[in-house]
């Protein structure tokens, strides 16, 4: 299930896992997670990562009308 939009976002930003890894203070293997949606950040990291891309943290993730459909 696809519930967040981490790595849509840093291709829109045009970061990389690495680079959002050094920022946050997290491992890569955690963002890449993240980014696989085979984890999910907790809602502190989710407001870091969108004050870190300038986004609104809405923009991270994916609308619940369509998770699980």
């Amino acid at each position: 299930m696809e519930i967040n939009r981490i790595k849509v976002a840093l291709a829109e930003t045009r970061r990389k896992n690495k680079w959002l890894a050094a920022q946050i203070g997290k491992n890569e293997s955690t963002i890449s997670q993240w980014c696989t949606n085979t984890r999910q950040p907790s809602l502190e990291s989710l407001l870091k990562i969108a004050k870190i891309l300038d986004l609104d943290v809405r923009d991270l993730l994916n609308p619940s009308k369509n998770v699980g459909n």
